[in-house]
């Protein structure tokens, strides 16, 4: 069996429980476990001269290695590019753009000293698993060092559409080197629909009847691989959470309320400031629910350093404090606004103890916090789920109530229903969305993709169609000859 290389912007070291701990880092340190491998990233540490040599540690038959980098090269990849420029861009937000040639520079340059750190590292036979948008030209890199190794990667956030992406000076050459990829994971058929579009329209590239996507003189794959999460024993650790502390601290406290929750990392792109609007819609409409439901929302504090960041979280403060300041009474806060972190197992407890979740992102390329919602629930008395049609988890959960989270008092709308939907209607549009969860987890996530990758150079289309026919796997790019 060929061992197993991952590389994403942070390692799940074994000393690192609270990286561990998420469902992702579990698939993925379960598969580097039976294949062996490597799981090469970022230390998280900034230094004034970072060796040009990773850290290595190991486990097993893992290796763990990363590597340090220098403050100006963290401002100009991670800062700068990765999340003042990428983020934005694919999550629709182009005013929020902040571009510097510079900024590039830096992102290229990092992503070639990953690849010489990587390459001494790898076996000829090893399959190469390259996660997210910090690392689109690593594949580039690694080839022009002679790298031949199976190369694959999987985009976690959304795929912009040619009209928004072409709007980045540098779109050709990012995704020219997302085409030296032998294989290209995506969260969507949407999200595959828009890179085969801009192949297409802006490359003039082909779609072959065998399924490779030809553009930039490079051919490679595109497929929709919806990531899940671990559904069973996320349910299992709700269903014990019951029984924590922190979970019955809540639940006293809301002396007998309705709890509504929302949990988000404290981010533009989760659409927190009209999921506010939305409630303070709810109750100025339904006065019914005055003094009777909570909202809570969980939105620890991410990428500080960035201005649009602190600009957001002095707007959501303010928001807060206008709701409770308007309808608070002595013994009842309509809002319980968080900026902290909780523990997953602390998490999973309050999903269970509210009987709506809300998860309403302005674009997402997945959300799992909808899904841990859904498996934390209660099968004989579940919440309800109101769920952002752009979110990527509404194309699998569409049994939740789907809202565009602009129309803010459609949503409020929703947030009413989900208060007032009966048992029976809850119940079965929990089982519908349980099945999927249940169907499509993270390990089979996992296998699908990794399955298509050891085979993305080695057969035609007909046999990678039957291999992901047996998996239950679909969205590949569209074969047809332009």
């Amino acid at each position: 069996m060929a061992r197993l290389v991952i590389v994403s912007n942070r390692v799940a070291l074994p000393d690192d429980r609270a990286a561990r701990a998420g469902g992702l880092a579990v698939a993925l340190t379960e598969a580097l476990s039976r294949q062996g491998g490597v799981w090469f990233g970022w230390s998280g540490e900034i230094v004034e001269q970072p060796s040009e040599e990773p850290r290595l540690a190991a486990q097993g038959n893992v290796t763990y290695a990363t590597l340090d980098i220098a403050a100006a090269d963290h401002d100009a990849f991670y800062v700068g590019y990765a999340n003042s420029i990428l983020w934005p861009l694919f999550h629709y937000r182009l005013g929020l753009i902040d571009y510097r040639q510079a900024s590039l520079a830096g992102y290229l340059a990092m992503n070639e000293r990953f690849a010489r750190a990587l390459l001494p590292l790898l076996q000829p036979d090893d399959l190469v698993w390259i996660h997210d948008y910090h690392f689109i030209p690593m594949a580039a890199a690694l080839r022009r060092l002679g790298s031949t190794h199976h190369l694959g990667f999987f985009l976690h956030i959304p795929f912009p559409a040619p009209e928004v992406l072409s709007a980045l000076p540098d779109h050709e050459r990012l995704v020219s080197d997302l085409c030296a990829y032998d294989l290209v994971g995506l969260q969507t058929e949407g999200d595959v629909r828009a890179l085969s579009d801009y192949l297409t329209q802006e490359a003039r590239g082909l779609l072959h009847s065998d399924g490779m996507v030809s553009a930039f003189g490079q051919r490679t794959r595109v497929q929709a691989f919806p990531i899940g999460i671990d559904t069973d024993h996320f349910a299992r650790l709700a269903a014990s959470a019951t029984r924590r502390k922190d979970s019955q601290r809540l639940r006293d406290s809301l002396l007998g309320r309705t709890l509504m929750i929302g949990v988000d990392r404290l981010d533009y792109s989760k659409g927190l400031p009209k999921r506010m609007e939305a409630y303070q819609e709810l109750l100025a409409r339904r006065p019914e629910h005055r003094s009777r439901v909570v909202y809570m929302q969980v939105a620890p504090i991410s990428r500080g350093e960035v201005p649009e960041y602190k600009r957001l979280r002095r707007e959501l403060e303010g928001m807060a404090g206008r709701i409770n300041g308007k309808y608070a009474e002595l013994d009842w806060m309509p809002v319980r606004y968080l900026n902290k972190s909780f523990a997953r197992h602390a998490l999973a407890g309050f999903y269970r103890a509210s009987r709506v979740g809300i998860v309403t992102p302005a674009r997402d390329g997945m959300n799992l916090v909808a899904k841990e919602y859904v498996a934390a629930q209660d099968p004989d008395d579940p919440g309800a789920l109101v769920l952002s049609r752009f979110a990527g988890a509404a194309r699998e959960l569409d049994a939740a109530l789907l809202v565009n989270p602009v129309d803010v008092e459609r949503v409020a709308d929703a947030l009413h229903a989900a208060l007032a939907m009966p048992a029976e209607e809850r119940k079965a549009r929990w089982a519908r969305m349980m099945a999927v969860l249940r169907a499509r987890d993270v390990a089979f996530w996992r296998e699908s993709y990794l399955a298509a990758l050891a085979h993305a150079r080695d057969t035609g289309w007909g046999g990678i169609r039957a291999l992901l026919g047996r998996l239950g796997v679909g969205g590949a790019a569209r074969a047809a000859p332009l």
